[in-house]
């Protein structure tokens, strides 16, 4: 499973106990872990096309082109994030919505969910995911990444104010990347009651003014398909897809 110079083949998993998994494998399980990358997502497309089993992981100390939706950077200082894509085989329908669920977890009791892909805490985005694929071939590729160490004065002055970190040290990477694998485990394989339930108790645009291109509103929730739920002025009810419109920032407290 060569990828190219930086890049180190692992077939095994992350340390810590076996984690069951979905369809012929565990997640992590074989790892490749990049020196250096353009993007765990691109590496673990890549890999998906190629046809490496279900939870095949791939790891980077530090990546160039990190992507977020609609073409967004992702910004990490080499060493501070945890960077990590993960394919997967016949994934759930909810797979993004449960993706945020395990993070925020990760994140502690205070991480809010901010739709369709961002966790907070303190009103600050630690963790970004990003779910790309092909359905009609039954396959996605899960990327995460985790502000782990990170100090927000590494970044770029625009997202001083924005990004936020767990204020952990380096060593802990490895670590959370294990403890961020069990919980993807338990989520993804959830029902999808207890799913909603979970993002919905952790919902940071619930009650918050929103604005979309082409309109705005007051957040109310997700429906049962993950999709956010917007009241408008006039009182009627109106529902976002990730992929039809992209959030403007909030007003209020995530301004």
């Amino acid at each position: 499973m060569s990828m190219g110079d930086g890049a180190t083949e692992m077939t095994h998993g992350v340390s810590g106990s076996p984690r069951s998994g979905g369809p012929g494998g565990t997640l992590g399980m074989p790892r490749v872990h990049r020196t250096s990358t353009g993007s765990t997502s691109l590496d673990a497309r890549e890999l998906a096309l190629a046809g490496a089993p279900h939870g095949t992981l791939v790891t980077a100390h530090e990546q160039h082109r990190g992507r977020g939706r609609h073409g967004r950077r992702w910004h990490a200082p080499a060493g501070r994030a945890l960077l990590c894509s993960i394919v997967l085989r016949d994934p759930p329908p909810l797979l993004s919505i449960a993706a945020g669920v395990a993070v925020a977890e990760l994140a502690g009791p205070e991480a809010k969910l901010k739709w369709p892909n961002d966790v907070l805490v303190d009103g600050r985005k630690v963790s970004g995911i990003l779910v790309e694929g092909r359905p009609q071939e039954r396959w996605a590729v899960l990327g995460i990444g985790v502000n782990v160490a990170l100090n927000p004065e590494e970044l770029p002055k625009d997202l001083h104010r924005i990004a936020g970190t767990l204020g952990l040290p380096a060593e802990a990477i490895e670590p959370t990347l294990a403890r961020l694998l069990t919980l993807l485990e338990h989520w993804l394989a959830a029902a999808p009651a207890d799913t909603l339930e979970a993002w919905r108790a952790r919902d940071a645009l619930l009650g918050v003014a929103v604005d979309w291109r082409g309109g705005g509103g007051v957040g109310a929730g997700i429906d049962d398909r993950g999709h956010l739920l917007v009241r408008l002025a006039d009182g009627s009810m109106h529902t976002l897809d990730a992929g039809e419109v992209r959030l403007h920032r909030p007003r209020g407290p995530f301004r």
